[in-house]
């Protein structure tokens, strides 16, 4: 197989703010793969949280030799260097697009998978009561049947964000603190909020954790508590369920692992994304079906998709039912649809 990689650049219609800042743009690494005259191709999102950027996947994917058979995954990744995980991802989605496209079978039917999971939340993201409530308004046409607010604004007011939210919609709201809060921050302000969940309430590794986790009157999700397989354990101290991102995780084959032992520890399990194009969220939505919470709406805050293919209907981000993930460049399909 011939590897080609290339770092781009997606923009995102509206600044996203979380605890920890703000940004306009994302940058992804994305991996082509070719092998007898067909490519499959895979992108995720380095995350500045764990050390990760477009150049170090970039630097990481010139070491990689991905053999000769696009089939033969456990030779290929037990020859990978460690680290880098989103690069790691990027690789692992084009070998499942590729696999798709030479047997002419959509990933979800190569995992033996439903199609369809459940609906995405929409990101209402971090800002005063009155600018949250405003903006969840704009959103109220356009089919989302869930939302997931971004808290943790170190300022004393979350629970007005959340009750501001509230009081212009009775869509089932969530929560995501980005590890903002103390315990007692939590123990305070989580029986004031009417929420299905809270994502990611204390620090990573927090030793208040299980603590939390016993005395929270909702449940808890952990995110950046839980990266691969080898957290998964761990996590069932500290929380009810724990968020799997496929740039996190190393891509859609550790997530499946993932899915598996949450499973067996009787927790809940949710997919979450970065901000990505659709080529970064085709494949967790060739895997949705798996979830308890779907949260991949990545492309959906860009100004435009630059690799479209993933159709939101009723609140779902649905896979294409074509080989692979099913995704084109845009000018490949619009070229395809007939357009200028």
């Amino acid at each position: 197989m011939q590897l080609t990689a290339r770092a781009a650049t997606v923009l995102l219609a509206e600044t996203f703010t979380i605890s920890r800042g703000s940004e306009d743009e994302a940058r992804v690494v994305q991996v082509e793969l070719e092998h007898a005259g067909v490519s499959g191709h895979g992108e995720a999102a380095p995350i500045e949280r764990y050390s990760e950027s477009a150049e170090s996947a970039l630097a990481w994917l010139e070491q990689v030799d991905p053999g000769a058979d696009p089939f033969a995954l456990d030779a290929i990744f037990a020859a990978l260097p460690p680290g880098e995980h989103a690069a790691r991802a990027a690789l692992d989605h084009a070998l499942h697009d590729l696999q798709g496209k030479l047997t002419g079978r959509p990933v979800y039917q190569l995992l033996g998978l439903r199609r369809l999971g459940p609906p995405t939340s929409w990101t209402i993201w971090l800002g005063d009561p009155d600018d949250m409530a405003r903006r969840t308004e704009k959103i109220a046409d356009r089919g989302f049947r869930r939302l997931k607010l971004k808290l943790g604004g170190r300022d004393g007011l979350d629970v007005e964000r959340v009750d501001a939210v509230r009081s212009v919609t009775d869509l089932p709201l969530q929560c995501d603190v980005n590890e903002a809060w103390t315990l007692a921050e939590a123990l305070e302000v989580l029986p004031q909020m009417p929420l299905e969940y809270c994502e990611q309430p204390l620090p990573a590794g927090d030793p208040d954790g299980p603590e939390l986790k016993r005395r929270a009157p909702l449940p808890i999700y952990v995110d950046e508590d839980c990266h691969t397989l080898a957290d998964v354990a761990a996590c069932a101290e500290r929380a009810h369920g724990i968020n799997i991102k496929l740039a996190k995780s190393g891509g859609i084959r550790e997530a499946v692992r993932m899915v598996h032992a949450a499973r067996a520890l009787d927790l809940g399990v949710m997919l979450g994304c970065m901000v990505e194009s659709g080529l970064g969220i085709a494949p967790g939505a060739h895997i949705a079906s798996l979830m308890d919470h779907v949260d991949l709406d990545g492309n959906l805050l860009l100004t435009e998709d630059p690799w479209p293919g993933v159709a939101f209907s009723d609140g779902v981000q649905v896979p294409a039912d074509a080989p692979g993930f099913g995704v084109e460049p845009r000018m490949t399909a619009e070229r395809d649809a007939g357009r200028p």
